[in-house]
């Protein structure tokens, strides 16, 4: 059975912004920093597909390198720079969507590089001054995959109201988490991620001459529980660390097309009817192994290749990332489809369709 999709019926994004904490790195200066001198280590750091990574990191002592920092360092570099960087998107998105903060009626918070509680929701509440009667959600540790996941209940909500706005953030300060003891399992994902937060304003359309982004349709997940342990946080010495196995491009790659087909499906689409795909930059094995899988060209992934090269992996809010840079283009034509895609541990592929 397909779903009817009425023009204009929907919540849409209205505005997106981001924010990247902390110094802009060279990937080629990060193995010196920390000392790394194992060449098979250092190449992980000299590939072309990330350039520059943002990082909140110690300055260098007088060896020039990085000197460690401990669990409660890392707890409290999340918790400061979730809130702070996290109110600096939310403000500028409220902003642009022409909005004030007590225009706000949900705020959902998506985060797996640190825990709080309270949740970032409520800090966010107090740093930006929302109403006391503001609905709030916390999503923790589910992975890159989370922001769809974020996204979904603001829809239901808004589909519910009919009314109203709802704020997203998506707050990875990935260098909050992180442990680097010169094996290759670590060096893999400290090459990969970086710090980024990205916030979005949902609602429907009411001001034409603000609305930037596309209504949104409809989503499916789906969950390959066979790889629950493909990507996953692990305890070591005090500090969570991330591990990624190193068949996951290959295991997304071969999967991508079951919530493609099927989010198509549940709307009578074809994939030609696609315009536009907007998808997380897990990093370059991951996209490619999309690219191969779905049979879409590098143009149209254009975006998400460039976040991994300027950025970095961006955990929860590469995916907003990606759909700022697709929105500054300005290209996008009313009617046109855009899919997004999320990939994250469980392993999870979240899909969602919206038109412009």
């Amino acid at each position: 059975m397909t779903q009817e999709m009425t023009c204009g019926s929907n919540p849409r994004i209205i505005s997106i912004a981001t924010e990247n904490p902390g110094r802009r790195y060279a990937q080629r200066e990060i193995p010196d920093l920390f000392g790394v001198t194992d060449k098979k280590l250092v190449k992980l750091f000299s590939g072309h597909h990330i350039s520059s990574r943002y990082l909140t990191i110690p300055s260098p002592d007088v060896s020039g390198m990085v000197p460690p920092e401990s669990g409660l360092d890392l707890a409290n570099k999340h918790r400061e720079l979730a809130i702070s960087a996290g109110s600096a998107a939310a403000e500028r998105a409220i902003q642009a969507a022409g909005l004030k903060t007590c225009d706000v009626d949900y705020i959902a918070c998506i985060t797996s590089t640190g825990f709080l509680c309270p949740g970032l929701s409520a800090h966010l509440t107090k740093a930006l001054g929302l109403r006391p009667d503001v609905h709030r959600l916390d999503i923790v540790g589910m992975g890159c995959n989370a922001g769809l996941n974020g996204m979904q209940p603001l829809v239901n909500y808004l589909n519910h109201q009919r009314q109203g706005h709802a704020l997203l953030v998506c707050a990875e300060i990935c260098s909050a988490s992180y442990v680097f003891d010169a094996t290759m399992r670590t060096a893999v994902v400290n090459s990969l991620f970086g710090d980024g937060v990205a916030a979005a304003i949902m609602g429907f359309n009411t001001n034409p001459d603000r609305l930037v982004g596309p209504e949104i349709l409809g989503f499916v997940s789906h969950i390959l529980t066979d790889q629950i342990d493909s990507m996953r946080f692990d305890y070591d010495d005090g500090k969570y660390s991330f591990f990624l196995e190193r068949d996951i491009p290959y295991v997304i790659g071969e999967n991508a097309h079951l919530p493609v087909r099927a989010l198509l499906k549940k709307f009578d689409l074809h994939q030609r009817d696609i315009s536009h795909w907007i998808v997380h930059s897990g990093g370059k094995k991951v996209i490619d192994a999309i690219k191969f899988g779905l049979g879409i060209s590098s143009h149209a992934l254009r975006h998400t290749d460039g976040v991994l090269q300027d950025l970095g992996n961006l955990s929860s809010g590469s995916f907003l990332f990606s759909h700022e840079r697709l929105l500054a283009e300005k290209i996008a034509r009313a009617g046109d489809y855009a899919i997004m895609m999320t990939m994250g541990p469980g392993m999870t592929i979240e899909c969602c369709l919206a038109r412009f």
